[in-house]
């Protein structure tokens, strides 16, 4: 497994934020049965960074908390059915790794997140690495029953690391 970890950012935590993102991409993965070996690729940006990438992607002129960004088409969330082999473009040429995507957060936006919603700076960070991780596995919340599962999962995974709020 590799976890790739870009701070572009000056902006702090409080914590040793490499190791959360460590423990919950690892977690998360063991959590959804993915039995390959994976590349996953983090940037902490700054609400500016973020509002960039979301204007250039999403044409949303906003800063956001979190953006994912999905390697594999899924025929149904979370259904690794849909890695092949013998497909080369789903793996990294040099470790073999599958490549799941990239995560992209506001490290201001976790800071304010987590003094919005009265929890730690580790939990809003561990939540929003969760919840990405979801969409690089083709969950989304779109839909209700969609939304409805994709909570259940995140409130899972959080429980089953003992971060609460």
């Amino acid at each position: 497994m590799s976890i790739y970890i870009e701070k572009e950012t000056e902006a702090t935590l409080d914590f040793d934020f490499e190791q959360l993102i460590n423990d919950v991409i690892l977690y998360t993965e063991d959590f959804e049965g993915l039995d390959y070996e994976a590349e996953v690729n983090v940037i902490l940006t700054d609400n500016e960074g973020i509002c960039e990438v979301n204007r250039e992607c999403r044409g949303i002129d906003a800063p956001t908390d979190v953006l994912s960004f999905p390697m594999l088409d899924y025929e149904a969330a979370g259904d690794f059915g849909v890695i092949h082999e013998e497909d080369d473009s789903q793996f990294n040429p040099d470790t073999g790794e599958l490549l799941l995507g990239d995560i992209m957060i506001s490290l201001d936006r976790v800071k304010s997140q987590a003094e919005e919603y009265g929890h730690s700076r580790q939990r809003e960070m561990a939540f929003l690495i969760v919840h990405s991780m979801l969409h690089l596995f083709g969950y989304d919340h779109i839909a209700e029953d969609e939304r409805e599962l994709m909570e259940e999962k995140q409130r899972s995974i959080l429980d089953g690391l003992n971060i609460t709020r």
